[in-house]
């Protein structure tokens, strides 16, 4: 093997060890308002969010949600994740692989970065009484202007 060769080979593996090492840390600031409409299964009770079904058949749902994440330290991250049946306070941590997984009242959701400004977040719930599978596109809404953002104040 040449020298060349050689090093090209060990350029490449410090170059692959570096993006590994990077993605493990970078953690995404995902404080602010996510916006997006489920689309969503449901059989038996449902949950908060989607009420029960007529009869044991499987119903295609839709609904708008809101994630409100309040609070991030880290990989850390808590906030109020809503729709126009009810909210409830969630907690998350993001994993080194990126995944971020959700704890609420009914059980957990993962979710998946799409891009700086969309998730998609997917939810199960199995139990005796009711199924739910649901998978939610969030979009992370822009700040208002005026009272979010201490340095535009007074900009137009």
């Amino acid at each position: 093997m040449s020298k060349v060769m050689l090093f090209r080979i060990l350029a490449l593996a410090a170059l692959i060890a570096a993006n590994a090492a990077a993605a493990q840390t970078s953690v995404p600031d995902l404080r602010g308002t996510w916006k997006g409409e489920s689309e969503t299964v449901v059989v038996g009770a449902g949950n908060t969010h989607h009420p029960a079904t007529a009869a044991e058949e499987p119903e295609l749902r839709s609904v708008a949600f809101t994630l409100t994440i309040d609070k991030q330290e880290g990989r850390r991250l808590s906030g109020i994740f809503s729709s126009p049946r009810g909210s409830y306070r969630v907690v998350a941590v993001v994993s080194r692989t990126g995944t971020i997984f959700l704890a609420d009242v009914e059980g957990y959701s993962s979710a998946t970065m799409l891009a700086s400004d969309r998730m998609e977040l997917c939810y199960l719930k199995h139990s005796w009484e009711a199924r739910v599978a649901s998978c939610t596109e969030l979009i992370k809404q822009p700040y208002p202007i005026e009272s979010s953002c201490p340095h535009a104040k007074g900009l137009r």
